[in-house]
């Protein structure tokens, strides 16, 4: 048995996909007998046994060499497209995430969709999301990788689209999957170029190709830009960053999933092309203006909503921005440590709001109030994944956050501040949220709002104390910093951007003599964050413009021109065929003047290049 889990790590993927086609038999057109309810059983059985299947292989892998195994997809005409796959602590650490993460979801979605007929498409999507994910970290391809981005953009659609008879839903999944598709355009045309520049599509071969590879600048800046462009929509940036919002139209069990694991698998394919972008400064460049952008710009705006999925939403895309900003200045152990910890606080995040959700229908901040009394294990819960999230100690936030920062301090000074002010917008952002939800006086919609169904209170415990233990589990491991390596002046600036944060919104939120809702003054600044920064006017101006003009002048060239050149030739066979019908009379004089005419005519065009000289 010694290595049989690592060596059989290729079956994971497939127990998600085997436990989406079993949960997809109990639809109500083929068994309806049992009604929805086995779907998810087969689901979360499956999810189990990958999970389990993880850990163990995690044992045999642990502090040992990574292993590469490849297998011939596709051999044609000189092409040969290998699928190659990665067997290490890292990877395998992925998937025990993954896993671990999509069973308490699914675990949360039989509370959560406890009423819901629709069991079957959910569980399904459910299996296909974690197939995906789960292959693509153990991918070592980039060109399998940007399949499987592909699938999982798929996935989304599917996911946001759950409740398909109301508008909203269907205008955001329509909404996610066009702006993913930008991004993914892009990454096609990089996948593409690369191949022949490093000739394979292997992580480890283009870190090799590109430490020795003599291109030109411009085209690796074009090259390495293109590649980014992917991860960028999947990480919701600026100015694809839209998405995520409005995928809030899903259920809350999928927004687990997307806002704590979906978001960083556009970062895990930054990571494995790291080397690459060593090529074009420029690039690096760029992810770090667009990370940093990002990161400062959802933080505001996560403060001005009043909506709590949309809120959580843009401090998963703040969070984004600070990955992209570790990735561009190359620190790639952390960043990966970086994203363990805000996986883990953000489902935790998620789970205990959709808790709150379910039984007080509402969504608008404004409506919530005094639940602390009513629901102590959610708010206990929604506080330890607030602490995971930002920089508390000992918290996992505070470690990677203070690692980043002490690894930014030497070259990049300005990018600690903004990390800091992230920090310190977020805190106040997500305590703004427990003070409006748990604190104050109870509001009519949560004078009755009790702890939920045990599917809702078990997953959510169960991550609440991986939060709280994750720091010694690290240590365990020896992956936890060690103070020695900290800048301790920066750790002390980190701690104390959260207090002032976390401090000014709770000030401000749970003193009743300021009045709510809060309004700024000038106004127009509040609603330039309320808004979006209007990018939405701003995409109608701009793109959406461009793209109706440009549809318009399509349109009339295909219908006056293609179409009327079409028609002309119709109108002048049936004016030509009804003008011939007359001569069809059955009389010989007619057939033979036809025959003499079209002689005529036919001796006339040889001719009339000879005559032609004579006038």
């Amino acid at each position: 048995m010694n290595g049989f889990f690592s060596e059989t790590i290729w079956l994971i993927p497939l127990y998600s996909l085997i436990g989406m086609s079993l949960s997809a038999l109990w639809s109500p057109a083929i068994i309806n007998r049992t009604g929805p309810r086995p779907a998810g059983y087969v689901n979360i059985l499956l999810t189990t046994i990958a999970f389990f299947h993880s850990i163990f292989a995690f044992a045999e892998t642990w502090q040992k060499a990574p292993v590469y195994q490849s297998v011939t997809w596709l051999q044609a005409a000189g092409l040969q497209i290998t699928f190659d796959w990665e067997v290490s602590s890292l990877t395998i650490c992925a998937l025990i995430l993954i896993t671990g993460l999509n069973l308490v979801a699914s675990i949360y979605a039989v509370g959560y969709l406890e009423m819901d007929w629709g069991w079957a498409r959910f569980f399904a999507l459910m299996g296909f999301f974690q197939g995906g994910m789960t292959t693509l970290v153990i991918c070592n391809s980039l060109f399998f990788s940007y399949v499987v981005l592909e699938i999982l953009t798929l996935g989304t659609y599917l996911l946001i689209g759950y409740w398909f008879n109301q508008s909203l839903v269907v205008t955001g999944a329509r909404d996610a999957f066009l702006t993913k598709r930008v991004g993914d355009l892009f990454l096609l045309m990089a996948v593409v170029a690369l191949l022949p520049l490093a000739g394979s599509w292997n992580y480890n071969d283009l870190a090799n190709w590109a430490q020795t590879a003599h291109i030109d600048p411009t085209l690796a800046t074009l090259l390495c830009l293109a590649l980014i462009a992917g991860p960028l929509g999947k990480c919701a940036q600026f100015p694809l960053h839209l998405w995520l919002d409005e995928a809030m139209e899903g259920p809350m069990p999928a927004t687990i999933i997307r806002n704590s694991l979906v978001v960083c698998t556009g970062a895990w394919v930054l990571i494995k092309l790291e080397p690459v972008f060593k090529l074009s400064p420029f690039a690096c460049q760029f992810m770090i203006v667009i990370g940093a952008l990002t990161a400062i710009g959802a933080s505001l705006i996560a403060i001005a909503q009043i909506d709590i999925k949309r809120s959580l939403s843009y401090t998963a895309s703040a969070y984004m921005g600070l990955v992209f900003i570790a990735v561009g200045t190359q620190q790639s152990q952390t960043t990966l440590l970086f994203l363990l910890s805000y996986a883990i606080a953000m489902a935790l995040l998620v789970m205990s709001i959709g808790n709150v959700v379910l039984n007080s229908i509402t969504q608008d901040l404004s409506q919530y109030g005094g639940l602390f009394s009513r629901r102590p294990i959610t708010a206990f819960a929604y506080l330890v994944g607030a602490v995971s999230l930002v920089g508390v100690p000992p918290f996992g936030g505070f470690w990677t956050m203070a690692q980043m920062s002490s690894n930014l301090w030497e070259d990049h000074p300005i990018l600690v501040g903004v990390l800091l002010l992230v920090n310190g917008l977020t805190s106040f952002s997500i305590i703004r949220e427990f003070c409006l939800v748990f604190g104050g006086k109870s509001k009519p919609m949560t004078v009755r709002s009790p702890e939920g169904l045990w599917p809702l209170i078990l997953p959510m415990t169960f991550v609440m104390g991986i939060s709280l233990h994750l720091p010694l589990i690290l240590s365990k491991f020896n992956i936890l910093p060690w103070w020695d390596t900290l800048n301790i002046n920066l750790a002390i600036a980190l701690i104390i951007s959260t207090v002032i944060g976390a401090g000014s919104s709770a000030f401000i939120y749970l003193n009743e003599s300021i009045s709510k809702p809060i309004v700024l003054k000038p106004k127009f600044v509040q609603d330039l964050f309320a808004y979006d920064l209007y990018t939405p006017q701003i995409y109608k101006v701009t793109i959406v413009g461009v793209v109706a003009i440009i549809s318009n002048a399509i349109y009339w060239f295909d219908k006056y021109l293609i179409d009327g050149a079409v028609n002309l030739v119709g109108l002048l066979t049936i004016i030509s065929g009804q003008s011939l019908k007359y001569n069809t009379s059955g009389q010989t004089q007619y057939y033979f003047l036809s025959i003499l005419l079209g002689v005529a005519l036919f001796v006339g065009i040889i001719c009339l290049p000879l005559i032609t000289p004579l006038f």
